[in-house]
């Protein structure tokens, strides 16, 4: 089965780590994965739960997280954002909701898309999920088009 990818900016940590112990039982025989301080918290609030970190948002977790998903390694992506602040790495967190894009992966952005997500039967048990396009037949233009180059052979 695949992890669960967990992150949130640090004014919604505290209220992703409050959803996830009401919500434990969701979480149970999954392996969860977060960016630095948001997998040190979930582990001090949740320590029945499997979870591990990766480096701090800005510090390059939130690539890692993407690279994560790039290689199908994460099922669905609970990002808590916070809409009031700006974050130093706002190109990282752009990147990652379009990685999960790309990848046809659920992100839930706040406390009442975390909510849908974990009511779906899917979410209990992915096998019943219809499966996934794959990147070749989604993307399969893209990938076989022909650039032209400018360049001139001497």
């Amino acid at each position: 089965m695949k992890a669960i990818g967990m992150i949130a900016h640090d004014r919604l940590k505290q209220a992703l780590c409050a959803w996830v112990a009401r919500n434990v039982a969701h979480f149970q025989g999954r392996t969860i994965i977060a960016t630095g301080t948001t997998a040190r918290l979930l582990t001090a609030e949740n320590p029945s739960l499997t979870i591990m970190g990766l480096k701090s948002g800005p510090l390059g977790g939130d690539q890692q997280m993407g690279a994560m998903i790039a290689d199908a390694e994460i099922s669905a992506l609970f990002f808590f954002q916070d809409p009031m602040t700006a974050q130093p790495h706002d190109v990282d967190v752009k990147a990652l909701i379009r990685l999960a894009t790309v990848y046809d992966i659920p992100v839930a952005c706040n406390e009442s898309t975390a909510n849908y997500l974990i009511s779906s039967p899917y979410f209990a048990q992915p096998a019943l999920a219809p499966p996934n396009v794959t990147i070749e037949q989604r993307y399969g233009d893209y990938l076989s088009r022909t650039i032209q180059t400018q360049l001139k052979q001497p």
